[in-house]
This record gives C-alpha cells, structure tokens and sequence, in this order.
C-alpha cells in the first residue's frame, strides 16, 4: 500500500509542477529552449531536495526559531541557484537575456514538485486523505508560486544584466539571490502559525509577485528586442 501512496503523492507533487512549467515556457514561446536542457533543470530542481533536506536537518542542531527559517531559505535558494549553474546556466542554448529566468525557474519547479510530493505523502500514508488534499492545493497555489517568484526573481536580475560585464552579471546575480532569500523567508516567518485572513494576505503577496514577475518577461523581451536593433 506504501507503494500507492509514494505513486500517488509523487503524481500530485508532479503534475501541478508540469502544469506551471507549460505555464511559464509560453513566456518564450519565439525562440523555445531545447526540451533535453529543460528537462534537466527540471530534475536538477528535485535532486536537490534530498541534500537541502539534510542541511535543514543539520541547521536545526545549531539554529532556532526564526533564525533557523532564514537559515532553511538560504540553504534552499542558494543550492537552486548552485543547480542552475552547474547544469544549464553555461550552455551556450542560454543566448538571450529571457532564458535565464526560464531555467531558474525550471530549477523551481523540479524543487517544487519533489518537496510538495513530499508534503503530500505524510498525511496520505496515515490515512489523512483531507488533509493531503487540502496540503496539494495549498501548496500548488502558495509553495510552488513562492519557489518561482524567488527563482524567477535571480532569473530576472541575470537578465537584465546579460549583456553587461562579468563584474555587473556577478553583482546584479548576487543581489537578485538576496531578494529571493528575502522574499523567501518572509512568506516562510508570515505563514507559519497564519490563519484566515493573514494566510490569505500571505498568499496575495505571492501571486502579486508572480504578475509582477510576468511583466518584467515583457521587460526582458523589450531589452533583447532593442539589443537585436542595435547590432
């Protein structure tokens, strides 16, 4: 029975993932990456929940409270960001300044999918069907969004300094994967123990992000439109 569980848990972590993956590579539907490099971000994004899952477990031997929050959001954004530019970042298929926030926030999802399945199964393998539907919802709607906001958001700074000098990429990246973490862990302190209007609250801050980060693609796509007139 274990076994439908983990089939059925990693299913519902899955598809909703896919389903917000579709969503945001209609964003670069001119020039599409290649399917094998998206592939890859994406399953990088879940092989790494199981080593940011044994440094959460560490930080909380040397952390408390909201200190170990902060501490769990840095280790969760700096190892996506990490992800990204080990496997896909450096390809040569990253060649305009729009494909940056593609892969980070296929490296999202893939974190998304792998941690929300996870979620997921606890309530479902003790038999708290309710709750592990209510857990799915919650998470497809609030997690998921918050992990493409914060990734998104280096994506972006990335890109608006694709065609600066190394010195600048490095600055603006490192400045985008601070307000991630901000971001992050702001959701993370509101939420925990939140209820009624303040989860709602919560939740609005992270769709209004997500329509803000819709309109910096079109930002993006203005800036290598304008790159392309140039040369």
């Amino acid at each position: 029975m274990e076994s439908v569980y983990v089939a059925v848990a990693f299913t519902a972590g899955l598809l909703p993932a896919l389903f917000w993956l579709w969503f945001w590579l209609r964003e670069d539907s001119y020039h599409p990456e290649p399917k094998t490099l998206i592939t890859s971000a994406f399953i990088t994004g879940m092989l790494i929940v199981p080593p940011v899952l044994y440094l959460e477990k560490e930080a909380m031997a040397l952390y408390t409270d909201t200190s170990l929050v902060v501490v769990w959001v840095m280790i969760e954004e700096i190892l996506k960001y990490s992800g990204a530019l080990i496997v896909v970042l450096w390809n040569r298929a990253v060649d305009e300044p729009i494909d940056t926030i593609i892969y980070m926030i296929s490296i999202a999802l893939g974190f998304a999918a792998l941690e929300n399945a996870l979620f997921i199964f606890n309530p479902l393998s003790s038999g708290d069907y309710t709750d592990a539907l209510i857990t799915g919802s919650f998470r497809f709607l609030g997690s998921t969004l918050l992990h493409t906001l914060a990734s998104g958001t280096v994506g972006i700074f990335m890109a608006l300094a694709f065609y600066k000098r190394n010195f600048i990429k490095i600055g603006l990246a490192t400045f985008g994967l601070l307000v991630a973490i901000i971001l992050h862990a702001l959701f993370n302190l509101y939420i925990m123990n939140a209820s009624g209007e303040v989860v709602l609250g919560v939740f609005m801050f992270v769709w209004i992000g997500i329509v803000i980060l819709i309109l910096f693609f079109e930002i993006v796509k203005a800036l290598e439109r304008r790159h392309l007139r140039i040369q």
